[in-house]
């Protein structure tokens, strides 16, 4: 049976177009498009609903920060109270379950899941926990976020106080009667946030950042965004069958975790020391054409050399962009490729990621 979040009828009012996605029915668009949305969220203010996001919050003893770094490659006791970190659940062989975000709350941990991935993470973790603590996959809370350079204006005349916020720090506010919590964080390049707030407010707290100027953005744009922005999405630039190492994700492993001990760790710390096969690169095509996902990645001599993971035409940008794994030796600046689209070799350049300049708020680093 699909699953519908709380802003289902939200999103059937202002004419979404509505899809499956990881077990729920999800925008991918509303009445003006994707692109206007994409170039409304990096001029303005987009809103996105990601209530089909896990949200798991554990809570436990002294004991719990320790027991989690045998799980996640984070230094968690350098986390400050209500700061967030990116960070991976992994097999033995370093392949990725999931990305996901670790913040430190009062009293354990608030983490956010791919909604694909929930069910299976929170298995993983609470066995891996041996059912010392409390683990709650919450169903009672939405998640939204509010992205772009209006962002921190229009959100703040709903929740006062959520301005102050570093990027990748969180805290607790208030939204009428309810309680929310605001983390400075997103999935776009732009500065933004994230609030989980209760099911009953959810509607009554997005229909009053679309009265002051805000407008909805649904997952099309959302992928858009993040793509231009450089960011893996999981099940297709990350998964169980590469590493953080070869997604070029090193810097979220914690310098001092690097020699400890975690899930994969072995393979980590063997492919820091003497690299790796593959690596995940920027991929511009010389011409308009859009490579998609799994399309074949040529070298000069027609061998193949590696596949997209994603592709699509940046609106921002005003070109199509991709990102996709090569041998390493293909993974230079400016080396030319060829891209397999329609029985045609499109020619095309490794670059630079992102292909958008990310906008978060100054001030803060590992972004």
């Amino acid at each position: 049976m699909i699953k519908k979040t709380t802003l289902y009828n939200l999103h059937q009012k202002n004419g979404a177009k509505l899809v499956e996605f990881a077990g729920y029915e999800m925008p991918i668009q509303y009445k003006d498009g994707i692109i206007q949305e994409h170039k409304f969220t990096r001029s303005n203010c987009g809103i996105f609903d990601v209530s089909h996001m896990g949200q798991l919050f554990i809570y436990g003893d002294e004991n719990l920060t320790n027991d989690l770094e045998n799980i996640f490659p984070l230094d968690l006791k350098k986390l400050n109270i209500n700061q967030s970190k990116y960070s991976f659940l992994m097999n033995d062989n370093a392949g990725i379950h999931d990305d996901l975000i670790i913040t430190k709350v009062t009293g354990g941990y608030l983490i956010i899941l791919n909604a694909a991935c929930k069910e299976n993470d929170f298995r993983i973790i609470k066995e891996k926990l041996n059912d010392k603590y409390d683990l709650q996959l919450s169903d009672k809370h939405s998640l939204i976020a509010i992205q772009g350079p209006e962002a921190k204006n229009i959100l703040e005349k709903n929740i006062n106080g959520v301005d102050k916020l570093k990027f990748m720090n969180g805290g607790n506010f208030k939204f009428q009667n309810s309680d929310a919590y605001v983390t400075r964080s997103g999935y776009t390049g732009e500065d933004g946030f994230e609030v989980s707030i209760g099911n009953n407010y959810a509607e009554s707290f997005v229909e009053e950042m679309l009265k002051i100027g805000a407008k909805l953005a649904g997952l099309g744009a959302r992928d858009t965004l993040r793509l231009e922005a450089g960011l893996c999405l999981y099940g297709n630039d990350i998964g169980m069958n590469t590493t953080p190492i070869e997604a070029n994700l090193k810097w979220a492993i914690s310098k001092n975790r690097i020699d400890t001990e975690y899930p994969g760790s072995k393979i980590i710390k063997n492919q820091i020391k003497s690299g790796v096969d593959k690596i995940r690169v920027g991929i511009k095509p010389e011409n308009r054409v859009i490579a998609r996902g799994n399309t074949k990645i040529f070298n000069n001599e027609k061998k193949e050399i590696g596949k997209i993971t994603s592709g699509t035409f940046g609106p921002s940008v005003e070109h199509s962009i991709a990102m996709g794994y090569v041998e390493n030796k293909y993974a230079i600046l400016n080396t030319k490729l060829f891209l397999e689209v329609r029985g045609k070799k499109i020619p095309a350049n490794v670059c630079n990621l992102p292909f958008y300049k990310k906008n978060y708020v100054k001030g803060e680093i590992n972004v």
